[in-house]
């Protein structure tokens, strides 16, 4: 299939002239869920759902559909009415061709005085992508992609380093990674390439790569 990594966490997958777009979020291209045939959202916060992208693709597509995690389903079943699908940890489902799984349940900790949003992963295609959303979810099986979560306000760079080592991927791309800096970005390149124990790559927004 091929991959797009879009701004911050998004990600296209396309195989066989369909589009699977994940997390189309407020730190994305405005235009990054336009064409996809399927939507999944890995939970609420803003940087990886936003209602006016999740609209765009929407009316360009009236047979596109969502899926995703209650707390986000609440919020727009009723703006896309038979559009909106609900799931959580251990669901299965087809969704524009590409087989799901979905594993997880909670939003990594941020701070302890702070209460645990929900937060669910979706492994596509038997394990040949798995995007986690904002948690160190390891799946419980082999993952040939990893969708990799680098920066974040509940992430430091041992815990990420740490994450690789325990899933395990053949290869790992980074993702949420619009709050890292230019000049952070050779440092985490370096400790994760050589720490993780994976190919680990870095495609810049907008870039494709098969996988």
């Amino acid at each position: 299939m091929k991959l797009t990594k879009m701004s911050h966490a998004c990600v296209r997958l396309e195989k066989d002239g369909r589009t699977l777009v994940l997390d189309p979020g407020g730190f994305s291209e405005q235009d990054a869920a336009v064409g996809a045939n399927a939507i999944l959202i890995t939970h609420e916060h803003p940087d990886h759902f936003d209602e006016g992208r999740l609209r765009a693709a929407m009316e360009a597509d009236p047979a596109a559909e969502i899926w995703t995690l209650a707390a986000v389903a609440e919020q727009i079943a009723a703006a896309f009415p038979g559009r909106v699908h609900t799931v959580g940890h251990g669901d299965t489902f087809t969704a524009a061709g590409f087989d799901v799984q979905v594993h997880g349940e909670l939003h990594a900790v941020i701070h302890p005085d702070l209460p645990r949003t929900t937060n669910v992963g979706y492994l596509i295609d038997g394990g040949k992508v798995f995007h986690p959303g904002d948690a160190l979810t390891v799946p419980d099986q082999p993952v040939e992609t990893l969708m990799l979560p680098v920066m974040a306000p509940w992430s430091k760079l041992s815990e990420v380093v740490e994450y690789v080592r325990e899933v395990k991927p053949q290869r790992a791309y980074d993702i949420h990674d619009a709050l890292l800096t230019d000049l952070a970005r050779p440092i985490y390149d370096r400790l994760v390439g050589a720490l993780g124990g994976a190919d680990h790559q870095r495609l810049a927004p907008t870039a494709s790569t098969e996988v």
